[in-house]
């Protein structure tokens, strides 16, 4: 009676209807005593009824073993205990199979009618015995004492075995509905940690992601740029020993950025952000080492000491060192954006310069950048290549990602991105950033 549905099902180890073998074992016992009391009373019934002996004992027995099957059907223990009621017999049938009907998960106006139909034959009785009593002539109460006598009778009998029940049975479903909470809230918990793991490994992907992005857009233009000057340094390098000189230097100090860069960038993957590492503090939960990790990652991305628009001449100017023909043009009057929108404007353009260096060797270049009202602009679009040149022929490789990460920076930020070639044979990106993010 504790458990519902599958649970009661689980729980069920007795024997047939009862859910423990203790239940079982009280029910029998309980049975046993009424059939006793009811066996005793039945001899007195048996008597005033003229009936043989053995007939009214053999009846107040199986009246009163029909506490057995209170827990199945206590609607038929109570109709019997109401039946046996004229017979005086059966009180602590009535008071358990009441408290039985009282405790169930029964409708309470069913309930209460059948408390009440106990009750009622109760005071019928009582009054019937009280009234024999005196007609016999035995010491009794007065005869003004005799309802007074019967309804306490009746009330005792009745009302404490269905008050009982009815306080049993709410405590057992108010703790059956806690259960039901608890179990429901258990799984609520489960759901959302196994939530929070996928936004953690989520959150891992990205950052997984952000880190080869940023990896990609630093190394590749440095290096590339490298490899530019070094296949012009082989090519001048007998031909022309002043203009090496000048190209070895060049690679030499686009190196060192590269070192620095990269560095920095491996410095604040060690550190998180970007101070020493304190073995001794306690590891954090999960989710909050993800926390962290993602603030720190949104912390870099917009790092003071980031590129920025202010420092674009200098990234064209590099690239016209190489022999590329760039022109930049600035529309608008220049302010100052978010942090972030101007990295990611600048990466862009890093990165187009980038593929024009590895998939069009000498083409002129153009680099636009428009300040608008509410968004800033930018595109570099390249000429068709020249006829290619053995000599100057850098064979730089391409790992196919940069397009895809110029892309994945614009729409992160809630900006437009359009790449593709131009009806001239060249090549066009086209970004559009909101000014502020």
């Amino acid at each position: 009676m504790t458990t519902t549905g599958d649970d009661r099902t689980t729980a069920m180890t007795g024997p047939w209807w009862w859910e423990r073998w203790r239940g079982a074992a009280l029910d029998a016992g309980l049975a046993a005593l009424s059939a006793a009391e009811c066996g005793a009373e039945g001899v007195a019934f048996a008597r005033d009824a003229g009936l043989p002996v053995p007939v009214g004992v053999g009846f107040g027995l199986l009246a009163g073993a029909a506490l057995l099957i209170r827990r199945r059907w206590p609607i038929a223990v109570v109709l019997i205990s109401i039946a046996i009621t004229p017979a005086q017999m059966g009180v602590l049938l009535t008071v358990v199979g009441l408290y039985t009907l009282a405790a169930s998960e029964l409708p309470r106006r069913i309930i209460g009618a059948l408390a009440a139909m106990s009750m009622a034959g109760t005071l019928v009785v009582a009054l019937v015995r009280a009234n024999q009593d005196m007609a016999e002539g035995s010491p009794s109460i007065g005869s003004e004492f005799i309802p007074f006598f019967a309804v306490t009778a009746a009330i005792g009998v009745t009302a404490p075995p269905v008050l009982l029940g009815l306080y049993v049975g709410a405590r057992r479903r108010l703790v059956e509905g806690m259960r039901e909470r608890a179990d429901s809230l258990e799984r609520e918990l489960q759901l959302l940690a196994e939530r929070a793991e996928e936004r953690a490994e989520w959150a891992r992907n990205e950052e997984r992601t952000r880190i080869a992005r940023e990896m990609h857009d630093v190394v590749a233009h440095r290096v590339s740029l490298m490899v530019v000057h070094a296949a012009a340094l082989q090519a001048v390098a007998r031909k022309d020993p002043e203009k090496a000189v000048k190209n070895a230097a060049l690679v030499g100090d686009m190196g060192r950025q590269a070192l620095t860069e990269l560095r920095e960038m491996l410095g604040v993957l060690r550190t998180g952000d970007g101070t020493k590492a304190k073995p001794e503090k306690p590891a954090e939960p999960p989710l909050a080492a993800v926390a962290f990790a993602a603030a720190a990652a949104a912390s870099r991305a917009v790092d003071e000491d980031g590129p920025c628009l202010a420092e674009l001449e200098e990234l064209v100017g590099q690239s016209r060192a190489t022999g590329m023909a760039v022109d930049l043009s600035v529309e608008g009057e220049a302010r100052d954006c978010s942090a972030e929108v101007e990295q990611t404007a600048y990466r862009v353009v890093q990165e187009a310069l980038t593929n024009v260096h590895k998939h069009a060797a000498g083409a002129k270049t153009h680099v636009r950048l428009a300040y608008r009202s509410a968004e800033i602009a930018m595109q570099v679009e390249n000429e068709p290549p020249p006829e290619a040149d053995a000599s100057s022929d850098a064979r730089l490789p391409s790992g196919g990602n940069g397009l895809v990460g110029m892309r994945e920076r614009v729409m992160g930020l809630g900006g437009v991105f359009v790449s593709g070639p131009t009806d001239g044979g060249g090549f066009r990106v086209s970004a559009v950033l909101p000014a502020a993010v």
